[in-house]
């Protein structure tokens, strides 16, 4: 107890040796909402709306949102800057120190569960571990860390799940080999049905209906408290959740997770539903970096070497691969805002957060600022080779610190070992490469649009 007291009090007197905080004019508080908050929300921050992604790329809605995150900085310097924004209390965050300081004394000082995220959350997993606080937090994210063996580059099912994704990489290679292209419906059915695999375990293969559940459910939350929750499918939702936990086989991420939890209030099925969610954007990320690897000549020579060099091995680390999809994933992030939010005042070297403040950390501004990051718009992948965050230089594709995902490493695993089977299978061309052949990369990539022309592999 004296432990828990002496953190509280601590909490309640950190002072953070930032920059000064900066309060935006009502002018720049609107530009700031029509550059950056609003076109975030109108993508979608559960799950992509595919025709605003597509408007995204078309007018470059999200350089106009970096662009503007600068001119900001430049005007009011770079500590937190307070948007006047009516009712609840917001501040950007405009430098790589601020975010790493923030990340690291989350969620003890700066809450991971936002309001607006339990809002969002509520509709399909009121009791995850992300829309949690206290003790009850603690409890469910060691059960998340237990069960993705947070910190390790290669689960210890890896060759079991690596069969899997072996399994339903080859269903989708055959079928796009005879018709002679492979797009985002076709790889993305199977990518689901994998991941209920891995997830739920193989009696869970062709539940797409769950899938569908959670779409629903997820576009729903897309607009958080003002609409109302849908009792009925959600209550299904986790019903259903429940009786995989039940009969998990143990080789599934349900049936590590039901041998482990300890705890009824840990409620694992509450915890699934963000591991079906995940690897939507998962899968993102993955067609995405093969659609770099398809006009990067020198990094796909790189990435078929390493694969072929590998090819006796049942999982493989793969490192280069992986790399690759980290950098996609820095280019184009696929969470675009990190929330968090005060729970005590907070003192900075100059000025003050007030307690409830929403801080928002835009990822896409902070890897791709180009005053600070080097070659911000290309793809330089060596600088993931054994990390998944650069903290120091505000690159966080699975956040940092304490509440970083605790996927991190699981989620790049199983996207190598796809993309491992599917170069090893197919050579891809992408139909249209003029989108990525630019000398500055767009900062949006419409992956729903993304279609390849390809070929079997003579040697597969």
């Amino acid at each position: 107890m004296s432990d828990l007291l002496r953190q509280k009090s601590s909490t309640s007197n950190l002072k953070i040796s930032g920059r000064k905080i900066a309060r935006a004019s009502l002018a720049d508080s609107l530009l700031a909402l029509r550059d950056v908050i609003l076109p975030t929300l109108a993508k979608g921050p559960l799950i992509r709306r595919r025709k605003v992604v597509a408007f995204s790329e078309r007018h470059g809605v999200d350089d106009k949102a970096v662009q503007r995150m600068q001119n900001l900085r430049r005007k009011y310097g770079a500590g937190p800057l307070v948007i006047a924004i009516p009712f609840r209390p917001q501040a950007l965050l405009l430098s790589a120190d601020d975010v790493r300081v923030v990340l690291e004394k989350s969620p003890e000082a700066f809450a991971a569960a936002t309001m607006e995220k339990r809002s969002a959350l509520s509709h399909f997993e009121p009791e995850n571990v992300l829309a949690s606080r206290g003790s009850e937090r603690q409890q469910r994210r060691m059960l998340n860390e237990d069960t993705l063996e947070t910190g390790c580059q290669m689960h210890s099912m890896a060759v079991h799940f690596a069969n899997v994704v072996d399994e339903e990489m080859s269903r989708v290679c055959d079928t796009a080999a005879e018709d002679g292209q492979l797009d985002w419906n076709r790889f993305f059915t199977v990518w689901m049905r994998m991941v209920r695999r891995i997830v739920l375990g193989d009696a869970a293969a062709d539940d797409s209906d769950l899938t569908d559940l959670l779409e629903k459910l997820r576009y729903r939350a897309n607009y958080a408290f003002l609409r109302p929750k849908a009792k009925e499918q959600r209550r299904e939702l986790l019903a259903r959740l429940r009786a995989y936990v039940e009969i998990a086989a143990p080789e599934s991420l349900a049936g590590k997770m039901a041998s482990h939890s300890t705890d009824p209030s840990q409620m694992p099925h509450h915890q699934l539903p963000q591991y079906l969610f995940a690897f939507d954007p998962g899968a993102m990320a993955t067609f995405r970096t093969l659609a770099m690897l398809s006009v990067e000549p020198s990094a796909h020579s790189r990435a078929k070497s390493e694969i072929d060099a590998t090819c006796s091995e049942p999982a493989p680390l793969l490192p280069f691969l992986r790399a690759c999809y980290l950098e996609t994933l820095r280019l184009w992030p696929t969470t675009p805002a990190i929330l968090r939010e005060t729970v005590k005042a907070i003192a900075w070297s100059e000025g003050q957060l007030e307690t409830g403040t929403q801080i928002i950390i835009f990822t896409p501004f902070l890897h791709r600022d180009d005053e600070t990051v080097r070659d911000a718009h290309t793809f330089q992948p060596d600088r993931w080779i054994g990390t998944v965050a650069h903290p120091e230089a505000g690159l966080v594709p699975f956040s940092y610190g304490p509440v970083q995902c605790p996927a991190a490493h699981f989620v790049p695993m199983i996207a190598t070992l796809a993309m491992r089977r599917v170069l090893g299978k197919l050579n891809l061309q992408m139909v249209d490469p003029q989108r990525l052949m630019l000398e500055r990369l767009p900062a949006t990539f419409d992956n729903f649009t993304l279609r390849f022309a390809v070929s079997a592999r003579t040697n597969a």
